[in-house]
């Protein structure tokens, strides 16, 4: 059994100052549970409780804090030095494509894919003959840089849900979208035409924190390594 571990660090703990780690909310942070448990990381009880309104929590570790943010804010959290270390999706990450962060480990879990989505029955050579197609996604850079890969201009229409509404109800053509079984492209009439890319979650690191705090953060990030042996 994972026994609660406690830093081994000289400097007094009254003026050592936590690094934080930024979780992610939802289905990813349940997935995060046994990796986090194999790593030492036994945040305080009501971390589990979604009924809990507090969003920073301390762990078993003095010297480790958790933050229990947006998917999407993870990568921002970190990049801007909020967060020393963080697990978000790949998607995540293609889509800010910060410089400021540094992701040394797929976690492996997650698995999921951006895809290109369409409606069901439309002709696929349409598409080839446009110079420009409508879009409504999440992912405004990620749909840009792949349609421009193939000369076409994206018009995008930036929304944060409900996709898969958008081209039955003329808000765009296609749609740009994490796609996991497909399910519900298939319940609202769209099919899935193009994988843009697969997409797991990976832990990622503040690159001026990896300087500034080598030992610290390298600790954490044999700690991951050795947990991801060890499933």
């Amino acid at each position: 059994m994972d026994q609660p571990f406690t830093t081994t660090g000289t400097e007094p703990a009254s003026t050592a100052v936590p690094l934080v780690l930024a979780l992610p909310k939802g289905r990813i942070l349940k997935e995060l549970g046994p990796l986090l448990a194999r790593s030492g990381i036994h945040p305080a009880a009501d971390f589990h409780d979604e009924k809990s309104r507090r969003l920073r929590f301390e762990t078993s570790d003095p010297m480790l804090d958790v933050v229990r943010v947006r998917s999407f804010d993870v990568a921002t959290f970190v990049a801007f030095g909020a967060a020393q270390i963080g697990i978000c999706g790949a998607d995540v990450l293609m889509e800010f494509d910060y410089p400021e962060i540094y992701a040394p480990l797929d976690l492996g879990i997650g698995k999921c894919r951006v895809s290109v989505a369409e409606p069901a029955g439309q002709p696929a050579a349409d598409r080839a003959r446009l110079s420009r197609v409508g879009v409504a996604t999440k992912y405004p850079n990620i749909a840009r840089r792949h349609f421009a890969a193939r000369g076409i201009q994206a018009e995008v229409v930036h929304l944060n849900g409900a996709m898969e509404l958008a081209p039955a109800m003329g808000l765009s053509n296609l749609i740009v979208d994490l796609v996991q079984t497909g399910s519900t492209l298939k319940a609202n009439g769209l099919v899935e035409t193009e994988v843009i890319a697969p997409v797991t979650s990976r832990l990622i690191v503040n690159r001026t924190a990896l300087k500034t705090q080598p030992e610290a953060i390298g600790a954490w990030l044999a700690r991951f390594r050795a947990a991801l042996e060890a499933a």
